[in-house]
């Protein structure tokens, strides 16, 4: 019997070293950076709430950049005109606008009303210029994605 007591006391000692151990492990080491993907993720994230809310009207609803639906902004979704696979457009203002799911999804972005509106809001070339634009390669460092998350979430805070 007296052995067995022994034994748990020792027992718990260790367990309670254990978990001391491994919270000073964490006061100690530095965070864990964010994967490239995950900060790419967050950017992206934090991008598309901007520009969902920046032509928001006082009750919070946005108007479809292609059919011109109007919804909350929660429902609608950022449309790219050059696909987001390509880095040096994907983050461009000009290059993504309000759309509903129906345009942006189901009828493929709806590219070319997209790039006649295009036209209409920024000028004759513009969707010429982005398309252009998108062919260039560009890689963006870990920094600098993280200081348009935090550029982007001023905004977006701002709204």
């Amino acid at each position: 019997m007296y052995f067995i007591y022994i034994f748990e006391v020792i027992k718990k000692c260790k367990v309670i070293n254990y978990n001391f151990e491994k919270q000073i492990e964490k006061q100690i080491m530095p965070t864990k950076k964010l994967s490239r993907g995950k900060i790419v993720k967050k950017l992206d994230a934090i991008f598309s709430q901007y520009i969902r809310l920046k032509d928001v009207d006082h009750l919070g609803n946005a108007t479809c950049f292609t059919c011109g639906k109007i919804e909350h902004w929660k429902k609608l979704q950022n449309g790219h005109f050059q696909s987001r696979k390509h880095y040096s457009t994907r983050w461009l203002e000009k290059n993504c606008q309000v759309q509903c799911p129906k345009c942006n999804v189901f009828n493929y972005g709806e590219q070319f009303i997209f790039s006649k509106q295009l036209d209409i809001k920024y000028g004759d070339g513009t969707a010429e210029e982005l398309h252009i634009k998108s062919k260039q390669i560009v890689k963006y460092s870990s920094n600098e994605l993280e200081d348009m998350i935090k550029y982007y979430k001023n905004l977006v805070e701002s709204f």
